[in-house]
């Protein structure tokens, strides 16, 4: 009998021990979403200079060529700048 209890009690804690991780894990993503939310958002000048610096690194890295990085920005421009 006293096998059985030590298997039991050994069983619910591991779950329960489950049970705290799983919801440690979802507090800190409500948490990230919840900073993402609230964040301001960036002005169009602020987000065109990322653009503009995340594009010029692709073409370091040969991931794209100077021709495509100027006719993506400009498309981009016209969409984050328009909205502005």
């Amino acid at each position: 009998m006293q096998h059985k209890a030590v298997r039991y009690v050994t069983r619910t804690t591991a779950a329960a021990a489950g049970a705290v991780a799983t919801a440690a894990t979802s507090v800190a993503a409500a948490a990230l979403a919840g900073s993402i939310v609230f964040s301001p958002v960036p002005d169009a000048s602020a987000r065109m200079e990322g653009v503009s610096e995340d594009l010029l690194r692709a073409v370091q890295l040969n991931q794209i060529t100077e021709e495509q990085a100027v006719k993506f920005e400009a498309r981009l421009a016209g969409r984050i700048l328009g909205d502005a």
